[in-house]
């Protein structure tokens, strides 16, 4: 590892170098070379172009940034679906395509202004040509990249039909191609200079990514089950009881995302984490955390804001800010705000877990529960399988509508059942018959 000089890059980070074996050869050189680059270095090279999304994903989460040889190999990568880490390329316009031209200029069999080149745009082909006030009439250009065997047809037909003396291809497995069917072929090469300026470049944006990535993030939680409102008063033996049951779901799931739980009062906790864990937890802000495991769990809705800033009072006001969209509004809104209070992704409401058909009012379903246990003295207690026994459902279904009993306040779930049996734990729901009248309740 090379070590860091004052105000340098920081040297802890790894570039995954990909390409061919010569370049990836040359790029690891000139990182070590009398002015390195301090990141460590990790080689990755293939044979042919289209193995370069196979090199990314084994590399993996082992690197910070990927650098490519050149742009054939990244758009493959990026094409693949394969980059989840920021990446760049060595170009091969400007310097790189004058100093092949500069060759075929020092060769007899060969016209610089009558050429097939590849992969290149033609406003850097034509760019290239004008600062050695050349023409391009004769030029032959492909600008889209594709397999070798494709590159290859493309500038052996063109020789073999005379319209031109020389291919000039920036595909090393091309290259290789075209010299086996005796094409007069000379291979796009990156500059020095270039290689330099592109691994500078991968290291800051690998050092971007780290600080990016341990960006203070602060989560809200907030539970409508325990809010004190005129018409929903539960026990405090109850509340009590499930505020612990849900501080330890959210306790096992913060210490997945090395994150720290704090209650704030009660209906509503504080999670304080790091952006990089909270967008591997998040699918990349795209599903709430905590929202699915709660639910499964305890049965209860919650609601998620998420929000990022320069301080930690900033990202706390920021996550305030999307929980309360969240809340307020029945459109599509993001739960997660970046640190200039911009929504990250905008992030659909839940849709409702109803079955098509209309769904019976929440005291029609205690009703129907209650007169199938009967008058008893002690708590009505019942879980999803029996209460699908009662109401002619699957349990699946049962299990549904006794979450949209605690959501209206008609029922409150019980800390999970632990048995010695292998298995989910049983969830068990308190009924409270008492919202349903003196005519119930006695």
């Amino acid at each position: 590892m090379t070590a860091a000089r004052t105000g340098s890059v920081t040297p802890d980070l790894t570039i995954g170098v990909v390409g061919p074996h010569d370049l990836v050869e040359r790029v690891m050189l000139m990182g070590h070379g009398p002015t390195p680059v301090p990141s460590r270095l990790v080689a990755a090279a293939y044979r042919d172009e289209q193995e370069a999304a196979d090199k990314v994903v084994r590399l993996g989460s082992g690197v910070d940034v990927c650098l490519f040889a050149s742009p054939v190999p990244y758009d493959f990568a990026r094409k693949a679906g394969v980059l989840t880490m920021p990446a760049t390329y060595v170009p091969l316009n400007g310097a790189a395509l004058q100093g092949a031209l500069l060759r075929a200029s020092l060769d007899d069999r060969f016209d610089p202004a009558r050429v097939s080149i590849d992969v290149l745009g033609r406003a850097e082909v034509e760019e290239a040509y004008s600062e050695i006030s050349l023409g391009t009439e004769q030029v032959h250009l492909r600008e889209e990249a594709a397999g070798p065997g494709t590159l290859a047809a493309f500038h052996e037909r063109l020789w073999r039909r005379g319209a031109t003396t020389v291919a000039m291809t920036c595909v090393h497995a091309t290259a290789e191609r075209m010299e086996m069917a005796g094409v007069p072929t000379l291979r796009v090469r990156p500059t020095g200079a270039a290689i330099r300026s592109s691994l500078q470049t991968a290291a800051l944006l690998g050092a971007h990514h780290r600080l990016e990535e341990s960006q203070l993030v602060v989560v809200l939680v907030d539970v409508p089950t325990l809010r004190e409102t005129p018409r929903r008063v539960t026990p405090r033996y109850w509340r009590d009881e499930l505020k612990l049951a849900l501080h330890r779901v959210l306790l096992q799931e913060a210490h997945r995302m090395n994150a720290s739980v704090w209650p704030l009062d009660d209906h509503s906790y504080l999670v304080i984490a790091t952006r990089g864990s909270v967008t591997a937890s998040t699918e990349g802000f795209r599903t709430p955390p905590f929202v699915e495991r709660v639910r499964e769990e305890l049965g209860l809705a919650i609601e998620v804001g998420i929000g990022m800033g320069r301080t930690a009072h900033e990202a706390e006001n920021h996550a305030r800010a999307a929980l309360a969209r969240s809340q307020s509004s029945q459109r599509a809104q993001g739960f997660a705000l970046d640190r200039d209070g911009r929504a990250l992704v905008p992030a659909p409401r839940t849709p409702p877990r109803t079955p098509p058909q209309a769904k019976p009012k929440g005291l029609e379903i205690l009703a129907r529960l209650a007169d199938k246990l009967g008058d008893q003295e002690q708590p009505l207690i019942v879980d999803a399988e029996n209460a699908g026994k009662m109401l002619g459902v699957t349990p699946r279904t049962a299990r549904r509508l006794l979450r949209t009993l605690v959501e209206e306040g008609l029922a409150w779930p019980l800390p999970p059942n632990r048995t010695p049996q292998p298995g989910r734990p049983r969830q068990l729901y308190r009924l409270i018959v008492e919202k349903l009248g003196p005519a119930k309740t006695g």
